[in-house]
């Protein structure tokens, strides 16, 4: 992700809350002078994080939580079809994957930016967005090696 982008891109930010929303929330400068949308948790954090934006609230938990997964599903095919992205942005964790597939399959450009935590071994929400995704960002030199074909952008601060 580069500032020479047009200011009037559509963003969709997606990620549970907790690390994964202070990781995104650190990329303030690069979003908040675009339309940008997001989806995270119904949490305290996610609330008082987002307040003032944009937000759509997703179901959790996400793992190996079949009826939830089908509800975010929903959810996703709504927010896409209501907002209409240019990019959709992650740093996971499940709640991404819906998102993600439905941003493929309309041909929308994802970014999967792995969090910053796991240096040693791929998470599970990456091993299942990686075939649906664009760009994959990492954190870390060692995560390269996890990743073909991933960028490395540094630490998010």
């Amino acid at each position: 992700m580069s500032t020479s982008e047009p200011a009037d891109l559509r963003v969709l930010m997606v990620c549970s809350s907790g690390g994964h929303l202070a990781q995104l929330m650190t990329l303030k400068p690069w979003w908040s002078d675009r339309d940008t949308a997001w989806v995270t948790f119904p949490t305290e954090d996610g609330r008082s994080l987002l307040a003032g934006e944009r937000t759509y609230f997703a179901y959790y938990p996400t793992t190996r939580n079949l009826k939830n997964l089908l509800r975010n599903t929903v959810l996703a095919l709504r927010v896409m079809r209501k907002e209409r992205p240019d990019v959709v942005v992650t740093t996971g964790a499940g709640v991404a994957l819906p998102f993600f597939v439905l941003a493929r399959l309309s041909r929308i450009p994802t970014v999967y930016i792995e969090v910053f935590d796991r240096i040693d071994h791929a998470t599970l929400t990456a091993k299942l967005c990686r075939p649906f995704t664009t760009r994959m960002l990492v954190q870390w030199e060692e995560q390269k090696d996890l990743y073909a074909g991933s960028t490395v952008v540094g630490r998010l601060l």
